[in-house]
C-alpha cells in the first residue's frame, strides 16, 4: 500500500490539507438571505497546538448556529455503548481470530500489545471496531484528544454563548457506514491500519500544521490517490455521506440564518467534494485568509 494510504489514517481522526499560501480551512457561500461557512476540521489535536485558525473565529463570531458532522453535545455516551454493543461485535459463537484468519489476528495482536490493548477487550469486536481503537489509541500515544479538537473546542463555546448545535447526520449513519462494509474490505481497512500506524507519526505533526492555512488542491490530488487505493473506503467515509449532506446545507442557504458547518476536511475538496457539489449547484465559495 505505501505511504499514500497512511493518509486514510488521518481521514479517520486528523483530516486536514498542506498549504504554501496563508488562507483559512473555512469558506463563506452566500445565499440570497444567509452566510453559510463551510470549515475543514481537524477531530484531534494537541493541547500544545489546539489554536484555530483565524477563519474560525470569524465564521463562528457572525454564525448564529453551529452544524457538525454529529450534534455532540446530544449524544449520550450509554446510547453510544448501546449502539457499539448491538452493531460493532460479532455475532454469538463468532470470534475474532475466526473472522480474520490466523495470521492478521497474530498482526494485530502484535500491534494491540504495542499499544496496550488487551485481546481480550477486543477479541468478540466487528474488524473495523478493532481498526478504530487502534487508530485511537495510536493518536493518544502521539499526544492528540478528541477534547482539544475543533469540535469540542466549539462545542464548548457555543454551550457558553447559547449557540444551537446540529448535526448533518445521526450516530447510525456515521458508524453504519463502517459497519456495512462487508468482511473482505473490513479486513483489508484492518490490514491497512496496522500496516500503515508506524509510518504516521513522522507526518502528522506537518500535515496539522500546514491544516492551519488549507490548500484544496494538494488535498484534492492526496484524495485523488486514495480513491484509487481503497474506491469503497473513500465511498463510504466520504463521497456517500457528502451526497447525503448537500441538500441539508442547500437548505440552510436558502433560510435566514448564518450558519457555522464544520465537517472533516476531507470531505469539503476534490471531485465530489462538498466544495465541487456545491459548485455545480450554481454556488460559488469565497475561501478566508
Amino acid at each position: 500500500m505505501g505511504r499514500k494510504t497512511r493518509w486514510w489514517l488521518l481521514a479517520l481522526s486528523l483530516l486536514g490539507s498542506v498549504t504554501a499560501h496563508a488562507a483559512s480551512p473555512v469558506w463563506a457561500i452566500h445565499g440570497d438571505h444567509s452566510t453559510i461557512y463551510l470549515a475543514g476540521s481537524v477531530h484531534l489535536l494537541k493541547a500544545t497546538d489546539a489554536t484555530l485558525p483565524p477563519g474560525f473565529d470569524r465564521a463562528y463570531k457572525d454564525a448564529k448556529a453551529v452544524v457538525m458532522e454529529l450534534a455532540i453535545d446530544k449524544i449520550d455516551p450509554t446510547v453510544m455503548a448501546s449502539w457499539m454493543m448491538e452493531n460493532g461485535m460479532l455475532k454469538e459463537g463468532a470470534t475474532l481470530r475466526a473472522t480474520i484468519g490466523d495470521e492478521r489476528y497474530r498482526r494485530v495482536s502484535k500491534e494491540a500489545e504495542r499499544l496496550g490493548v488487551p485481546m481480550e477487550a477486543i477479541d468478540m469486536m466487528q474488524p473495523w471496531v478493532v481498526g478504530l481503537q487502534l487508530v485511537e489509541m495510536q493518536y493518544m500515544q502521539m499526544g492528540f484528544d478528541r477534547q482539544s479538537g475543533v469540535e469540542q473546542q466549539l462545542e464548548h463555546k457555543a454551550q457558553a454563548d447559547g449557540k444551537p448545535i446540529s448535526g448533518l447526520e445521526t450516530l447510525d449513519e456515521q458508524l453504519g457506514a463502517l459497519q456495512g462494509m462487508s468482511n473482505a474490505d473490513q479486513g483489508r481497512f484492518l490490514d491497512m491500519v496496522v500496516d500503515e500506524m508506524h509510518d504516521v507519526a513522522g507526518e502528522t505533526q506537518s500535515v496539522v500544521n500546514a491544516w492551519r492555512s488549507g490548500n484544496a488542491a494538494k488535498l484534492a490530488a492526496l484524495l485523488s490517490e486514495e480513491y484509487k487505493s481503497f474506491p469503497n473506503l473513500y465511498r463510504v467515509l466520504v463521497s456517500e455521506r457528502n451526497k447525503r449532506w448537500v441538500p441539508q446545507i442547500e437548505t440552510l442557504l436558502h433560510g435566514n440564518q448564518d450558519a457555522f458547518v464544520v465537517v472533516g476536511a476531507l470531505h469539503l475538496v476534490g471531485d465530489g467534494g462538498l466544495l465541487d457539489l456545491l459548485r455545480r449547484d450554481g454556488y460559488k465559495a469565497e475561501q478566508l485568509n
